[in-house]
């Protein structure tokens, strides 16, 4: 009964979540958020910036310490100290009367950013739990991002635009993400007539914004990006080449190997999957026991029609994760596999 009563009440939340986000403003006014100004806070220059994120992630952004382990790939443990030393420099900071008035600029502004940025990737797919995402957490990022950029000096609001062009074009998706009974529909296989298009033209505009400010950082690279995806008439006539020299550029920049994961799929659309493969071929240290990156193996063995490599992939990839969701699609596509072997990289014609 209890579970029925947590679960209603987060679908409802989740309603809720969905049509604030689509009445919500494009630029709120500034205003004193208590959530913003406490993420500010929490941002302290004493605090370095992997000390200051998980810190406002688990004060402000409603994650658990697990789930910020994982968007850190770093074991559970360590990140629970790592959360108790900010806590006490903090506190020692604020015994001395060091707070201060918060601003927004310089590495705070980076570190508050990171923050929206992981907070909205929980939304988008949670760490773990019978759910692909809790569109509550997304609309949280996004409403506070939107709530920064006014306050935010111009020499810097490029990378604001650009992570919110990213969280609003990927929120673009949500509605031909999930089947009817919740399950995950891949980007590949997604109706894009139920993308909304109102979120994709706001998004397209944050994402110009951020390329009148220079350079592109890492925000506004992911935000180039996910315009090409959503601009893209089908998953087949996807702008591939431009995409994977994206995230090579994003791959630079911020060393994530992640990053290299993505950059493989969009490799193997123009190079072929074994290109693909190749790229992350030493991924192994540095993504040890992530099911992301044996369910991208999977996926290129498929493309590669290395039928028992892909079964054995989606399987690994399914043990290793702990979204509900997810482990139950990597063991659909397991089954398939087994069943009626390798499909195509793309559909035929019609």
């Amino acid at each position: 009964a209890n579970q029925y009563r947590a679960d209603d009440a987060r679908r409802r939340r989740e309603d809720v979540a969905a049509g604030h986000l689509a009445a919500a403003p494009a630029d709120p006014a500034p205003g004193d958020d208590d959530s913003a100004q406490i993420m500010l806070l929490c941002c302290h220059p004493s605090l370095a910036p992997g000390a200051a994120i998980p810190l406002t992630l688990r004060a402000v952004g409603g994650l658990t310490t697990r789930e910020i382990a994982a968007a850190f790939l770093v074991p559970e443990a360590t990140m629970a100290q790592r959360i108790t030393r900010a806590k006490t420099r903090l506190r020692d900071v604020a015994d001395d009367g060091g707070l201060g008035r918060p601003s927004v600029a310089g590495d705070r502004l980076r570190s508050v950013l990171r923050v929206f940025y992981l907070v909205y990737n929980e939304g988008y797919e949670v760490t773990a739990g019978p759910d692909l995402g809790r569109p509550d957490l997304a609309l949280e990022a996004i409403r506070l991002a939107r709530l920064l950029r006014p306050s935010t000096p111009d020499a810097e609001t490029g990378e604001v635009d650009g992570l919110l062009a990213l969280m609003l074009l990927a929120e673009s998706r949500r509605p031909a993400r999930t089947t009817a009974d919740g399950g995950l529909i891949p980007l590949a296989d997604q109706d894009r007539s139920r993308w909304d298009q109102d979120l994709i033209r706001a998004g397209l505009q944050h994402a110009t914004a951020a390329m009148h400010h220079g350079p592109l950082g890492e925000y506004g690279l992911q935000a180039a990006i996910q315009g090409l995806h959503a601009q893209a008439p089908s998953h087949r006539d996807t702008r591939w080449a431009d995409i994977a020299a994206l995230y090579q550029r994003l791959e630079t920049l911020t060393g994530n190997p992640v990053v290299r994961l993505n950059r493989a799929v969009a490799v193997a659309m123009t190079e072929g999957p074994r290109a693909g493969l190749d790229a992350i071929a030493d991924l192994d240290r540095q993504l040890a026991h992530h099911h992301r990156l044996a369910s991208v193996r999977a996926h290129l063995h498929e493309m590669a029609g290395d039928k028992d490599d892909a079964v054995k992939g989606f399987r690994l990839a399914a043990a290793r994760t702990l979204n509900t969701r997810e482990r139950d699609f990597l063991l659909i596509q397991a089954a398939r596999v087994t069943n009626y072997g390798c499909r195509p990289p793309f559909p035929p014609p019609a």
